[in-house]
């Protein structure tokens, strides 16, 4: 099995021989005896190519998932004996990820050298067995799902704006007063944005304009600095601009929170920095060494949230 996939991955015998260190005809017998086991013929040979026939694609995928399950087994098993080691795939969101967890990359590779790190960087939730994935951080309120969730940090998001513009434009003492602000907002792929806010229990909804929407948070932080609004931003995200009084929080007494657009899957709990990772992760070693890493780095309460109080 593992002699079929390497010539379909290197599209022949001869690189899939020199990768494997063996004569072109061992892997010839190999796949041979391969296809008198399975009673079918896989690969199409000629002088200059090597294709798979229907049966050997269906046959491929499948050995590929069975090879993958194996050396997974294989690490679980080894793991478990001394320090964490293998290889440790990690799914993060893009400005979180800038911000918060490659800064300390080289001192987690110091302090685990038998883990190699494959970081994979996005903002779209990706599923972790598709692609692998040892732990994901995912940010915000949890959608109810099979996996395994840890809390790293609070998620909060404060409303803010800079000294110039709230010095133009006065400071909001009641949320009732945004409706005359210019407000920078977050958008939803269909369009929609808002903000709502609690009181006495009761949930009511922002009516909010202004002259910038977004689909990204570090494009509207942006905005905010320079002084064109107010806005909504998750405290990892503006710490920095808060410490050093370039953005500066407004209507803190208030609940103030990005609504949901219509339609969206519910959601449960608190929101908060989340690490997530697969039931059979749990014992992990490798994992656990790099979600206890990371808490450790952030703090109680998180160093970014320190310039606002917990």
């Amino acid at each position: 099995m593992q002699a079929f996939v390497a010539v379909v991955d290197e599209g022949g015998f001869a690189p899939a021989a020199r990768r494997a260190g063996l004569a072109p005809s061992s892997l010839t017998r190999q796949i041979d005896a391969l296809e008198t086991h399975l009673g079918t013929i896989l690969l199409n040979r000629s002088t200059r190519r090597v294709s798979m026939t229907a049966a050997g694609q269906a046959y491929y995928a499948n050995a590929v998932r069975i090879l993958d399950d194996i050396a997974a087994a294989n690490r679980s098993v080894s793991e478990l004996n001394g320090p964490p080691r293998g290889i440790l795939r990690a799914s993060l969101p893009i400005a979180f990820a800038r911000l918060h967890v490659t800064p300390f990359i080289p001192r987690f590779m110091q302090e685990f050298p038998g883990i190699e790190l494959e970081i994979l960087v996005s903002d779209e939730p990706v599923s972790l067995v598709e692609q692998r994935i040892d732990v994901a951080i995912r940010l915000g309120v949890l959608p109810p799902s099979s996996l395994v969730a840890r809390r790293l940090a609070p998620h909060r998001r404060i409303l803010c704006a800079s000294p110039a513009y709230l010095a133009r434009a006065g400071v909001p003492q009641d949320p009732s007063e945004l409706a005359r602000h210019a407000c920078l907002t977050f958008t939803y792929a269909d369009g929609e944005r808002g903000w709502i806010y609690r009181k006495d229990g009761a949930v009511e909804r922002l009516r909010i304009s202004g002259p910038l929407r977004a689909n990204h948070a570090e494009a509207l932080k942006e905005a905010a600095v320079a002084g064109m609004g107010l806005t909504l931003l998750a405290t990892w995200m503006i710490g920095e601009e808060l410490a050093q009084g370039y953005l500066v929080p407004v209507l803190t007494d208030w609940h103030i929170d990005i609504g949901r657009p219509a339609g969206a899957d519910p959601l449960v709990g608190e929101p908060g920095v989340h690490a997530l990772f697969l039931p059979d992760r749990k014992t992990s070693p490798k994992v656990r060494a790099f979600i206890d890493f990371l808490q450790a780095r952030f703090g109680t309460p998180p160093y970014w949230d320190r310039a606002v109080g917990s």
